[in-house]
């Protein structure tokens, strides 16, 4: 047994070696913009994580005039904020300072250092480093240090590796089928809501008391205008644009079509700070301190903030959150239950309704495809995905009576209430399949995986062949 920098213990005929000594490491490097184009011209280009999938990167841009070029099969490495997630090259590539290149060394598979990498991404991570962002520098990589074991033994461990990873693909492929009919389901149930479909016979039976929404959004405009009266009202500045209710769909009677700039109070961005490890002034609630609709207050961190500017940041129960870039963007979290003293942090945006409306109705309707085709329309012809204050002030939300709005929402809970269950057993699910495909790395890299053949060359004897050619080009393994 041997081991290396307090990893694991290894079998006698394996070693560990710096990921430098099995393979080529070729950083990569940005080309000027102007040779980028979409056309098709020159070398597919990956700048980074964002373009990764599952194994294989989508390309969705050229460059004309590449300086750093990875080869079909090679690995590509995140180096910069992520660091560590990897896939493989589909073919010759420009890579961007995003990413780098692994090549493996005659003697080393390519898939064997993508699954090695994978088992220890963590720890890759762990070794990023910077004041903005993590990046892990060239020397670093290079010295990484990596289990090799025999030849045939690296192919017999790919081997093995991507049969169970198959038969866990099939599983996840079923607990994703699964959530996207439950998903449909529930969009369903949305648009009937929404539309107001729903509530058509409790509707009828009420018609006669139903304060008409006409009434309810005058009543919201004086709540408004006390508001600015009294400083209280933050809006993005400038007139909305007109309502063109000419071009929406038709909504049942008593309902009306409203921005939802209309309906709040105050519409504001995050403040701007940096976390504090120490429990030093109110909490700054972050993007990813949001997970699945859930906060857990005691893991969020604090922030020093003079007490005159935390005023205008304090979080209420009932206030609207948006995620304003990123692969999140118009996400919402509706801020509910007894919250301590927190402000929100920059990347979002708060959006606090007039108190005569349910806050519960806005966000479920958030959630709906109603509200996404308008975030998605929102997106074209821009580069970098985002809303800001004035794009969500101008959209548009159908508003029923206040006591329909309360029905609705109790429809909504009494018939999605299974599928939030379902739906949570599948993410279960999900998250032991990824323990498992862990598992199963860090078994294959311990050489618990496969075993271990007495006839193969030992890693030792197959590193001094691989230093040997390096030196001598033109000799062969």
């Amino acid at each position: 047994m041997s081991e290396h920098s307090g990893g694991p213990a290894l079998p006698r005929s394996w070693a560990w070696a710096a990921l430098s000594d099995a393979a080529y490491i070729i950083m990569g490097q940005s080309p000027p913009s102007s040779t980028y184009n979409t056309e098709g011209r020159g070398l597919p280009f990956f700048q980074g994580k964002a373009e990764f999938g599952e194994l294989y990167p989508c390309v969705r841009k050229w460059c004309a005039e590449p300086k750093k070029v990875a080869n079909a099969e090679d690995v590509l490495i995140s180096v910069r904020a992520p660091v560590g997630p990897t896939n493989l090259c589909p073919e010759k590539a420009c890579i961007g300072r995003g990413l780098a290149a692994i090549r493996g060394c005659q003697g080393t598979e390519a898939r064997y250092l993508l699954y090695v990498l994978r088992a220890f991404e963590r720890q890759i991570s762990d070794q990023g480093a910077g004041t903005t962002f993590a990046a892990i520098s060239g020397a670093d990589l290079k010295s990484f240090g990596i289990p090799i074991c025999p030849l045939p033994e690296q192919r017999r461990i790919v081997a093995k590796i991507e049969e169970l990873f198959t038969r866990l693909d099939a599983g996840v492929a079923a607990l994703e089928r699964a959530q996207a009919l439950l998903e449909r389901y529930r969009q369903s149930v949305l648009k009937e809501a929404f539309e107001g479909r729903l509530t058509a016979a409790w509707r009828e039976a009420h018609r006669h008391e139903l304060e008409p929404a006409a009434a309810l959004l005058e009543r919201i405009r004086r709540e408004r205008e006390t508001a600015e009266q009294t400083g209280q009202r933050r809006l993005p500045g400038g007139e909305l644009p007109t309502l063109a209710i000419e071009e929406l769909a038709d909504l049942p009677d008593g309902w009306e079509w409203a921005r939802l700039g209309d309906l709040s109070t105050a519409i504001q961005y995050g403040y701007t700070a940096k976390a504090v490890p120490e429990p030093v002034g109110p909490k700054m609630l972050r993007i990813t301190d949001i997970q699945n609709q859930r906060v857990y207050w005691d893991s969020v961190p604090h922030c020093k903030i003079k007490k005159d500017e935390a005023d205008r940041y304090f979080l209420n129960s009932g206030d609207l959150l948006f995620a304003r870039t990123g692969a999140t963007v118009g996400k919402s979290f509706l801020v509910t239950g007894q919250v301590p003293d927190a402000v929100f942090a920059s990347y979002l945006i708060r959006v606090r309704l007039a108190g005569a409306l349910s806050s519960s109705f806005i966000y479920q309707y958030l959630q709906s495809t109603l509200y996404w085709q308008q975030i998605s329309e929102l997106q074209q012809g821009i580069g970098q995905p985002n809303v800001n204050g004035r794009k969500l002030a101008g959209l548009v939300v159908p508003l029923p009576p206040k006591a329909e709005q309360d029905v609705i929402v109790r429809e909504l809970s009494e018939r999605l209430s299974t599928t939030y269950a379902v739906r949570s057993g599948i993410e279960q699910a999900q998250r032991r399949a990824d323990q498992l495909r862990q598992s199963i790395l860090r078994r294959a890299f311990e050489g618990k995986l496969v075993p271990q053949d007495p006839s193969d060359e030992p890693a030792e004897i197959l590193l001094e062949r691989i230093r040997a050619a390096r030196q001598d080009p033109g000799r062969s393994l």
